[in-house]
């Protein structure tokens, strides 16, 4: 659909930082019996527990993170959150809380704000979390994102990454590489745009890779799967950098080695289409694709029977030693040396 050029559009400035958290908070409604005090004062106040907390924080920034011209600003809100809530899961906990803070430059009028707040909104509602602060400031361009978690779990449950011993089992969660191709058809469609502003894309096969990357789902689900079956990882990590990435960083800090075998990758059929259509290697976009955010894990070998054949889970290689180094067992039965080829949030290109 063409944009309404003639819609009201209301200056940030009318309202002031107050004006504005008032206006984009007043909806959230509180959900955890943890959260005592939310937005609305100098700070937030929390009911301390005999958990553990858990707090984690991630920063999107417009240009790096993000590209609005395909990103709608709704499913920019929601997968801010995702992005945070599923840290709290790789530890094994439940989260409870966010905080939320934006720098703005006066090119967003409030609508813009309200629908970037309408995603958070129905992220902390679908998880059961509540908003609890945050701040609001002008930037001198684009936007820029800061989401901080806040989870609970018992002692006993944390996981942590570095926990993997020998003979431990290798598991993933979901299918891994659809968000990296989702990536892909997206700005295929925005270079084709440039070309020919009026071609309407047909993204019809595309459907599940582009939701994986503009409105992923973190993996809340994964910790009380793995109680029922009476499996405590032994280590875990969020899919978020890349798999190669999440094996090197339990692998180095848990000292130890791994061998990954490349026909266990669980791929969707559509991201084997997609690769094939894009002359890409299914296995180094499931290595290297980053943004599933699945859950990567270690289990004792004497899980096995209790997490084989599993539909949520697959399991794709074992714990070795240290000295082994990191491997890929090819199809054909050839080892390759692993290298963490995901995200480099520090690289800028």
């Amino acid at each position: 659909m063409l944009e309404d050029k003639n819609t009201q559009k209301t200056s940030l400035a009318e309202l002031g930082e107050f004006g504005l958290i008032n206006h984009i908070t007043k909806y959230f409604k509180v959900q955890n019996a943890s959260t005592i005090k939310a937005v609305g004062d100098d700070a937030a106040v929390l009911d301390a527990s005999d958990k553990q907390t858990l707090v984690t924080t991630d920063l999107l920034i417009e240009g790096v993170h993000f590209d609005l011209s395909y990103m709608p600003l709704k499913h920019l809100g929601y997968k801010a959150v995702m992005v945070n809530l599923s840290d709290v899961y790789a530890m094994n906990g439940v989260a409870e809380q966010v905080t939320v803070s934006i720098a703005v430059s006066n090119r967003f009028p409030l609508e813009a704000i309200e629908e970037l707040y309408a995603g958070i909104q129905l992220a902390c509602e679908s998880y059961n979390v509540d908003l609890v602060g945050g701040d609001t400031t002008s930037s001198t361009k684009g936007i820029l994102i800061s989401v901080t978690a806040i989870g609970k779990a018992e002692k006993a449950d944390v996981v942590y990454r570095d926990g993997a011993k020998e003979t431990d089992l290798i598991v993933v969660s979901g299918d891994l590489g659809a968000a990296y191709l989702g990536l892909q058809v997206l700005e295929r469609e925005k270079q084709v745009f440039k070309v020919d502003p009026n071609n309407q894309p047909d993204l019809d096969s595309y459907t599940y890779l582009i939701e994986r990357q503009l409105k992923p789902e973190a993996r809340r689900d994964i910790s009380g799967l793995l109680k029922e079956m009476e499996i405590k990882p032994t280590s875990m990590i969020d899919i978020s950098d890349g798999l190669s990435s999440e094996l090197f960083h339990i692998c180095t800090q848990s000292k130890v080695g791994c061998k990954v075998y490349e026909d266990k990758l669980p791929l969707d059929p559509q991201v084997i289409s997609a690769c094939e259509e894009f002359e890409l290697d299914s296995t180094m976009v499931a290595l290297s694709g980053g943004e599933d955010y699945e859950l990567l894990f270690t289990v004792p070998i004497a899980d096995f029977d209790k997490i084989k054949g599993n539909p949520h889970f697959s399991i794709i290689g074992h714990v070795t030693a240290e000295n082994q180094g990191l491997n890929l067992v090819t199809r054909a039965g050839q080892e390759i040396e692993l290298k963490a080829q995901g995200w480099n949030a520090l690289k800028n290109e």
